[in-house]
């Protein structure tokens, strides 16, 4: 059975017939088979924004997010309350979104407007104030600028200030059930047409034991593309989002252990108070809709050397909590990458935990990202690197790069260039002959192997100017002079 609310509206699905199977979209359902044509197909890869719902779960809260429909599986609309640019309007009473894109005249063509009504509406509904940078992070995700940006961007800022009508299944209400239709936690879920939502360790654990070749989800922002990019379909698709024990934090002294399905957005507070670069990298990482769903685990475990998390965790000394038919293990993260998109993942296992260190005393993380646009865009090169400072001598230096490798990779011989040594100018001009000693970049669409190379080391004499107490104008005034 597939039950959520539509617009307040409660749909049941309870014959085979009707369920879409695992590999289907949020967004097909949404369209083909609940008419909802105002969410639209643009890239069908989350990139951009023209499929925009909001969902909430009113198990955990009455916070409405944003996410691509496209990319979402239809099982994961399962117990959620669904809002798509249809529902937000009674008759001839508008949504304050709504009114202040009219009065602003802030439509796009027609086609992604939908989209940034969706987008503003989890904004509108958030509990923070709208600000120049909040409208950013909340319509990062939608890129169309057919017909000029700044209307939007007025709409948004006058939008709470905007008389108009709520409608009042958008405040919260009772909570729908989960997909297991056992009242065991040890019980394994129900299939439905392929897709399985386990909601506790006990459970998933029943299903690695029985499932031959199991694909395992969370946020999808990656492998559903494997479905609406190659039209693959999923024969047994198991969602980890639901598991209870995978969606926790835990910190202690010297220690944080985060959940493999804790997404971006639940772990940003974490990070900014702890590790504040790795805070600020998760603002650049995809789009507020990927944010909203991306897990630490998955990013991870697609085992892409472009992937923005691995670098960073490889600074951190980062441990793998890995659960399998064979019980649990653990793995350092630099053991886990083997060869492009290879790790050291056993059939039916799973990452379920993090664990990293947090900062000693005098220990400093800087993380760098480069890539073409400074929101929703993929890295050319990215560097991540942890060290203890020592007066003005680095120790206890650890350099992890994205990017530059078939996996993300530590930059071993950088490592020894800088351990023990002060930053100076000389040893940045020995990292940038480390660097091309050790890697051999691509050449894509993205960046040439040369740019990816000088200007990862240039990166390096980044850190050298802030780390010294020249005044970077002043040593550029005095450069020129000579």
């Amino acid at each position: 059975m597939l039950t959520f609310r539509l617009n307040g509206e409660t749909i049941v699905m309870d014959q085979p017939s009707d369920i879409p199977p695992a590999h289907a979209s949020a967004l097909e359902l949404l369209r083909e088979r609940l008419c909802m044509t105002g969410t639209k197909e643009g890239c069908a890869s989350g990139d951009c924004g023209a499929c925009t719902i909001a969902v909430r779960n009113p198990t955990i809260g009455a916070e409405w997010q944003s996410v691509n429909a496209c990319i979402m599986p239809a099982g994961q609309l399962h117990g959620l309350d669904v809002a798509t640019v249809e529902g937000l309007a009674s008759g001839i009473e508008l949504h304050p979104v709504q009114t202040a894109m009219v009065n602003h005249h802030a439509s796009q063509c027609g086609f992604c407007t939908p989209g940034f009504v969706m987008s503003l509406f989890s904004l509108y509904h958030a509990d923070s104030a709208i600000t120049d940078q909040s409208i950013s992070h909340a319509l990062g995700g939608n890129l169309c600028r057919c017909t000029g940006y700044r209307p939007i961007r007025e709409a948004a800022l006058q939008m709470r200030t905007t008389e108009g009508h709520i409608a009042p299944w958008i405040t919260a209400q009772a909570p729908l059930p989960r997909l297991t239709t056992s009242a065991q936690n040890d019980a394994s879920p129900e299939s439905v047409r392929g897709f399985y939502q386990p909601t506790c360790i006990a459970q998933l654990s029943a299903l690695l034991e029985h499932l031959e070749q199991p694909r395992f989800i969370a946020g999808g922002t990656d492998l559903m593309l494997e479905s609406t990019q190659r039209l693959k379909d999923f024969d047994h698709l198991v969602d980890l989002s639901q598991v209870d024990e995978l969606r926790t934090v835990n910190e202690d002294a010297d220690t944080v252990t985060i959940g493999a399905a804790v997404t971006y957005h639940q772990l940003a507070p974490l990070l900014e108070r702890c590790f504040p670069d790795f805070g600020l990298l998760l603002y650049r990482l995809g789009s507020q809709q990927v944010r909203y769903r991306g897990t630490l685990g998955g990013n991870i475990a697609n085992a892409s050397p472009i992937g923005d998390t691995p670098p960073v965790l490889l600074a951190l000394e980062a441990q793998l909590e890995l659960l399998g038919p064979e019980g649990v293990r653990t793995l350092a993260l630099e053991d886990f990458f083997i060869d492009y998109r290879q790790t050291a993942l056993r059939a039916r296992e799973i990452i379920s935990r993090i664990r990293i260190n947090t900062l000693a005393p005098h220990q400093q993380l800087k993380v760098w990202k480069l890539s073409k646009r400074r929101d929703d865009d993929i890295s050319a090169s990215l560097l991540a690197i942890r060290f203890t400072l020592d007066g003005e001598i680095l120790r206890d230096v650890r350099v992890a790069l994205g990017g530059m490798a078939a996996i993300p990779k530590r930059a071993y011989q950088s490592e020894a260039v800088l351990e023990g040594q002060p930053l100076t100018a000389a040893q940045v001009e020995k990292v940038r002959s480390a660097l091309a000693d050790e890697f051999s970049p691509l050449t894509d669409a993205r960046a040439s192997s040369h740019y990816r190379l000088a200007a990862t080391a240039n990166l390096f004499e980044r850190l050298r100017l802030q780390l010294s107490s020249t005044d970077i104008a002043t040593e550029l005034l005095d450069a020129t002079a000579d």
